[in-house]
């Protein structure tokens, strides 16, 4: 074992008293417990799991690579790449909701097993953002293209220019400038894509947040979003943030988020969930105390909006945990394919 690994292990039973109270006290690990959640990596059972009902569609496609023992990192950008060109889902790639200047402004990033991660942000006219963030992980020295530079980039790797305002989406915009009030709305994600949008063009502020792990025992994630509907241009959330909307570990787990992003952005909190799953806790332990120190620090907020971590270690388990209730995960296997609602604060 590395030195690294014992400096880990050592860390972790010394400072177990420090974690909080409740079972993990209770029941306090053993060294070896420690390696096993940290390093033993499930191999040959691939999955997938990705924010919200329609994260559901995405995994299929998802695991039409990993059933056929694919890449992690292929399957995750396969399976965003269907909301993405989805107009009905008006929170993501076409036909997502224009900012208050009625352009539809792109989010996306993409991380392998390797650390690799490319980034894409404000890109507009390119339907696919997750394959633009993907070719900037590949084929460029950086992590993140934004804006014009961004379209430059896309349209000299061969991706085609689209108009992505749908005539719905624009509809809706031009019925939201007579009052142009910016009021987000909790869980509108699942409720915009299932039904007729709220009166007045209410604010879809979502994102899918994909995880997989191959059959090789290698994870890797990606997330993809239009991000908030209405906001000023050139805002952006959390969603193309590495370490806030995403964050591959692939000794430890992956983790993604949904919701209004800044308040991710605020506490990193992917990388924060990750950290917490190498510490040993569970994913779904791991996803609520990133929910509890947004709490924390921002009380009055945390009550008006949603933010919801998703989370996969590398055994393989998953969980979630959310601000709000109502917040959905899909997930798929060779053992399942079912939609959860996870725990949540309120």
């Amino acid at each position: 074992m590395s030195d690294r690994r014992k400096f880990v292990k050592l860390s972790l039973l010394g400072s177990a008293a420090v974690l909080g109270t409740g079972s993990l006290l209770a029941a306090p690990r053993k060294e070896q417990d420690f390696e096993d959640v940290l390093y033993a990596p499930v191999k040959d059972n691939p999955i997938v799991i990705s924010t919200w009902d329609f994260g559901k569609e995405a995994n299929t496609a998802a695991w039409e690579i990993l059933g056929k023992n694919g890449k992690a990192l292929d399957a995750v950008e396969a399976g965003v790449k269907v909301p993405e060109a989805d107009p009905k889902n008006q929170s993501i790639g076409l036909g997502g909701r224009p900012d208050r200047d009625g352009k539809v402004t792109l989010d996306a990033c993409i991380m392998d097993e390797k650390y690799n991660c490319g980034s894409v942000m404000c890109l507009e006219h390119i339907v696919h953002a997750i394959s633009v963030a993907r070719a900037v992980m590949e084929r460029t020295p950086h992590v993140i293209l934004a804006g014009d530079g961004a379209l430059q980039f896309a349209l000299a790797n061969g991706f085609k220019k689209e108009n992505l305002l749908t005539e719905k989406s624009e509809k809706e915009w031009k019925e939201w400038l007579k009052k142009s009030k910016y009021e987000p709305q909790i869980n509108i994600e699942n409720a915009g894509y299932h039904k007729d949008p709220m009166p007045g063009g209410k604010d879809n502020h979502d994102t899918i947040g994909m995880l997989a792990i191959d059959a090789n025992g290698d994870l890797s994630g990606a997330c993809t979003t239009s991000g908030m509907a209405y906001k000023i241009h050139g805002r952006v959330g959390d969603s193309p943030v590495i370490g806030a909307g995403l964050y591959v570990d692939n000794e430890v787990g992956a983790a993604t988020s949904s919701g209004v992003g800044e308040e991710v952005i605020r506490i990193a909190g992917s990388h924060l969930v990750v950290e917490l799953m190498r510490r040993g806790l569970s994913p779904e332990d791991a996803c609520k105390k990133a929910v509890e120190r947004i709490l924390k620090f921002n009380p009055a907020k945390a009550k008006e909006v949603q933010v919801g971590f998703l989370a996969i270690n590398k055994k393989g388990e998953y969980g979630a945990y959310a601000l709000q209730k109502d917040f959905s995960y899909a997930v798929k296997s060779g053992k399942e394919e079912k939609i959860y609602t996870s725990k949540s604060i309120y």
